[in-house]
Protein backbone atom coordinates (compact mmCIF):
# COMPACT_ATOMS: atom_id res chain seq x y z
CA UNK A 1 0.00 0.00 0.00
CA UNK A 2 1.33 3.45 -0.88
CA UNK A 3 2.10 6.24 1.56
CA UNK A 4 -0.93 8.24 0.32
CA UNK A 5 -3.29 5.30 0.72
CA UNK A 6 -2.02 4.76 4.26
CA UNK A 7 -2.48 8.45 5.08
CA UNK A 8 -5.98 8.46 3.63
CA UNK A 9 -6.94 5.38 5.66
CA UNK A 10 -5.35 6.89 8.78
CA UNK A 11 -7.27 10.15 8.23
CA UNK A 12 -10.50 8.30 7.54
CA UNK A 13 -10.08 6.32 10.75
CA UNK A 14 -9.48 9.48 12.79
CA UNK A 15 -12.52 11.20 11.30
CA UNK A 16 -14.76 8.16 11.82
CA UNK A 17 -13.61 7.87 15.46
CA UNK A 18 -13.23 11.53 16.39
CA UNK A 19 -15.63 13.29 13.97
CA UNK A 20 -14.93 17.05 13.88
CA UNK A 21 -11.88 16.74 16.13
CA UNK A 22 -10.54 14.25 13.57
CA UNK A 23 -11.15 16.78 10.76
CA UNK A 24 -9.25 19.40 12.78
CA UNK A 25 -6.30 17.10 13.53
CA UNK A 26 -6.02 15.77 9.98
CA UNK A 27 -6.09 19.34 8.63
CA UNK A 28 -3.50 20.49 11.15
CA UNK A 29 -1.15 17.58 10.44
CA UNK A 30 -1.72 17.69 6.70
CA UNK A 31 -0.75 21.34 6.38
CA UNK A 32 2.06 21.32 8.91
CA UNK A 33 4.35 19.56 6.48
CA UNK A 34 6.66 21.81 4.51
CA UNK A 35 6.38 21.44 0.72
CA UNK A 36 4.92 17.92 0.98
CA UNK A 37 1.23 17.98 0.08
CA UNK A 38 -1.23 15.71 1.84
CA UNK A 39 -4.66 15.00 0.34
CA UNK A 40 -6.61 16.82 3.06
CA UNK A 41 -8.88 18.45 0.51
CA UNK A 42 -10.06 15.05 -0.72
CA UNK A 43 -10.85 14.14 2.86
CA UNK A 44 -12.78 17.37 3.36
CA UNK A 45 -14.64 16.82 0.07
CA UNK A 46 -15.68 13.27 0.98
CA UNK A 47 -16.58 14.07 4.61
CA UNK A 48 -20.18 14.21 3.33
CA UNK A 49 -20.06 10.41 3.31
CA UNK A 50 -19.88 10.48 7.10
CA UNK A 51 -22.87 12.78 7.43
CA UNK A 52 -20.80 15.67 8.79
CA UNK A 53 -22.14 19.21 8.47
CA UNK A 54 -20.24 20.91 5.60
CA UNK A 55 -20.29 24.29 7.33
CA UNK A 56 -18.66 22.92 10.47
CA UNK A 57 -16.22 20.84 8.41
CA UNK A 58 -15.18 23.95 6.44
CA UNK A 59 -14.69 26.11 9.52
CA UNK A 60 -12.88 23.47 11.57
CA UNK A 61 -10.68 22.27 8.68
CA UNK A 62 -9.86 25.89 7.79
CA UNK A 63 -8.73 26.71 11.32
CA UNK A 64 -6.73 23.47 11.57
CA UNK A 65 -5.12 24.17 8.20
CA UNK A 66 -4.20 27.73 9.16
CA UNK A 67 -2.61 26.53 12.40
CA UNK A 68 -0.67 23.90 10.45
CA UNK A 69 0.74 26.60 8.16
CA UNK A 70 2.41 28.15 11.21
CA UNK A 71 5.19 25.56 10.84
CA UNK A 72 6.37 27.33 7.68
CA UNK A 73 6.24 30.64 9.50
CA UNK A 74 8.28 29.19 12.38
CA UNK A 75 10.83 27.76 9.96
CA UNK A 76 11.27 31.15 8.28
CA UNK A 77 11.45 32.94 11.61
CA UNK A 78 14.05 30.50 12.93
CA UNK A 79 16.17 30.69 9.80
CA UNK A 80 15.90 34.46 9.49
CA UNK A 81 19.51 35.32 10.36
CA UNK A 82 20.98 32.69 8.07
CA UNK A 83 18.72 33.63 5.14
CA UNK A 84 19.26 37.35 5.69
CA UNK A 85 23.04 36.92 5.45
CA UNK A 86 22.96 34.63 2.46
CA UNK A 87 20.28 36.41 0.39
CA UNK A 88 20.54 40.10 1.36
CA UNK A 89 19.07 41.55 -1.84
CA UNK A 90 16.24 39.03 -2.06
CA UNK A 91 15.53 39.44 1.66
CA UNK A 92 15.11 43.22 1.32
CA UNK A 93 12.71 42.77 -1.60
CA UNK A 94 10.64 40.22 0.35
CA UNK A 95 10.56 42.44 3.43
CA UNK A 96 9.41 45.44 1.42
CA UNK A 97 6.75 43.36 -0.36
CA UNK A 98 5.40 41.92 2.89
CA UNK A 99 5.19 45.33 4.56
CA UNK A 100 3.02 46.56 1.71
CA UNK A 101 1.18 43.42 0.50
CA UNK A 102 1.64 40.74 3.17
CA UNK A 103 -1.97 40.26 4.26
CA UNK A 104 -3.36 40.03 0.73
CA UNK A 105 -0.53 37.75 -0.41
CA UNK A 106 -1.04 35.36 2.51
CA UNK A 107 -4.82 35.38 1.99
CA UNK A 108 -4.59 34.64 -1.75
CA UNK A 109 -2.07 31.83 -1.28
CA UNK A 110 -4.20 30.32 1.52
CA UNK A 111 -7.37 30.57 -0.61
CA UNK A 112 -5.88 28.83 -3.63
CA UNK A 113 -3.74 25.78 -4.33
CA UNK A 114 -0.66 28.02 -4.58
CA UNK A 115 2.28 26.89 -2.38
CA UNK A 116 1.45 28.75 0.82
CA UNK A 117 4.28 27.01 2.67
CA UNK A 118 6.66 29.34 0.86
CA UNK A 119 4.61 32.38 1.85
CA UNK A 120 4.65 31.18 5.46
CA UNK A 121 8.43 30.84 5.39
CA UNK A 122 8.79 34.33 3.92
CA UNK A 123 6.31 35.71 6.47
CA UNK A 124 8.35 34.31 9.35
CA UNK A 125 11.61 35.34 7.75
CA UNK A 126 10.44 38.96 7.44
CA UNK A 127 8.92 38.91 10.94
CA UNK A 128 5.46 39.63 9.53
CA UNK A 129 3.13 40.03 12.50
CA UNK A 130 1.99 36.52 13.54
CA UNK A 131 -1.58 37.64 14.35
CA UNK A 132 -2.00 39.12 10.88
CA UNK A 133 -0.38 36.05 9.34
CA UNK A 134 -2.79 33.71 11.13
CA UNK A 135 -5.84 35.88 10.37
CA UNK A 136 -5.06 36.09 6.64
CA UNK A 137 -4.24 32.39 6.49
CA UNK A 138 -7.36 31.41 8.47
CA UNK A 139 -9.67 33.52 6.31
CA UNK A 140 -8.28 32.03 3.11
CA UNK A 141 -8.24 28.45 4.41
CA UNK A 142 -11.76 28.69 5.89
CA UNK A 143 -13.21 29.97 2.61
CA UNK A 144 -11.32 27.29 0.64
CA UNK A 145 -12.40 24.51 2.99
CA UNK A 146 -16.03 25.73 2.98
CA UNK A 147 -16.05 25.65 -0.82
CA UNK A 148 -14.59 22.14 -0.85
CA UNK A 149 -16.91 20.82 1.89
CA UNK A 150 -20.03 22.25 0.21
CA UNK A 151 -18.89 20.94 -3.18
CA UNK A 152 -18.63 17.49 -1.63
CA UNK A 153 -22.01 17.97 0.02
CA UNK A 154 -23.54 18.64 -3.40
CA UNK A 155 -21.59 16.13 -5.50
CA UNK A 156 -20.97 13.08 -3.27
CA UNK A 157 -24.65 12.02 -3.14
CA UNK A 158 -24.71 11.94 -6.97
CA UNK A 159 -21.44 10.01 -6.96
CA UNK A 160 -23.05 7.42 -4.73
CA UNK A 161 -26.20 7.34 -6.86
CA UNK A 162 -24.41 6.87 -10.19
CA UNK A 163 -21.64 4.52 -9.09
CA UNK A 164 -23.40 2.70 -6.29
CA UNK A 165 -20.22 3.14 -4.26
CA UNK A 166 -19.88 4.55 -0.80
CA UNK A 167 -16.84 6.74 -0.40
CA UNK A 168 -16.16 6.03 3.27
Amino acid sequence: MSFWQNFFLFAQDWIVNFSYLGIFLVSLIGTSTILLPFPIYLIIFFSEGLGLNPFLVGIIAGIGSALGEATGYALGYGGRKLLKKKYKKWFRIAEKWFKKNGFVTIFIFALTPLPDDIVGIIGGMTKYEIKKFFLASALGKIILCLLIAYSGHLIVPYFKEFTGMLVW
